[in-house]
C-alpha cells in the first residue's frame, strides 16, 4: 500500500504503511497516525492524525559552580541547588529553584554527580519525581577528601511532571564545577 498523503491550509499530511507508524515531512512535522488521538500540544484532525512539531528538542544542564556550605542549602525541602546553565534548550530548567518541568509526555534520560569534599560523613542523593524519590546515589567513604555520588535513569514523564535533587542524608559540601544534574528528551510519546 503506497502512502496517502493529504494536503491542507499548506501543511502536508502522509499516512504511512499502518495507523501507528510516524513520517516527518522535511523534518518539520511529524504526523502520527492514532484511532485515540490526544490534545497534547498537538493539531489533530477528524482522521485521526495528530501533528506535532518534530523540531521542539529538550535538554539541560546545570552545575554548582561555588562551594555551597550546608546553610547555604537551608530549605526545607533541602533541594540542592545548581548555580549555572550550561545548556538549557527549551527553556525548563528552573535555575532558581534547580527543578526540571517536562515539557511534554515522553521518555527522558537524567544523570546527575554530586562532589562531597573534606567531609567524613555518609551522603545520599534522591532524584525526586513530583515529590517521590525515583533512584538514589551514596558516597560515604572515610579515608578519601573528595567523593562522588552518582546515578542515570530513563524516565517516562507526564507533561509538567517536575524533577530535581534532594539531599537525604549528611551535608554536602563543595562545588568547584564537580557537581552536574543533566537531562533530555530521548523522545516524545
Amino acid at each position: 500500500m503506497l502512502p496517502l498523503v493529504l494536503l491542507g491550509f499548506g501543511v502536508a499530511f502522509s499516512l504511512g504503511q499502518n495507523d501507528t507508524e510516524p513520517l516527518v515531512l522535511e523534518g518539520k512535522c511529524l504526523v502520527v497516525c492514532d484511532a485515540n488521538p490526544s490534545a497534547e500540544g498537538a493539531l489533530t484532525s477528524s482522521f485521526g492524525i495528530s501533528v506535532r512539531a518534530g523540531g521542539a528538542k529538550v535538554a539541560f544542564s546545570a552545575l554548582r559552580g561555588t562551594n555551597h556550605e550546608p546553610s547555604d542549602m537551608s530549605n526545607t525541602s533541602l533541594t540542592i541547588y545548581f548555580d549555572q546553565v550550561l545548556v538549557n534548550i527549551g527553556n525548563h530548567f528552573d535555575l532558581q529553584a534547580s527543578v526540571f518541568q517536562a515539557p511534554r509526555r515522553g521518555i527522558y534520560s537524567f544523570s546527575f554527580h554530586v562532589v562531597k569534599v573534606y567531609n567524613r560523613q555518609t551522603i545520599q542523593v534522591n532524584l525526586m519525581h513530583n515529590e517521590y524519590p525515583i533512584i538514589s546515589a551514596f558516597a560515604g567513604d572515610q579515608d578519601v577528601t573528595r567523593e562522588a555520588a552518582s546515578n542515570s535513569v530513563l524516565l517516562h514523564l507526564e507533561r509538567e511532571d517536575k524533577l530535581y535533587l534532594k539531599l537525604e542524608r549528611g551535608n554536602l559540601m563543595g562545588g568547584w564545577r564537580y557537581s552536574t544534574f543533566s537531562g533530555f528528551l530521548v523522545f516524545p510519546l
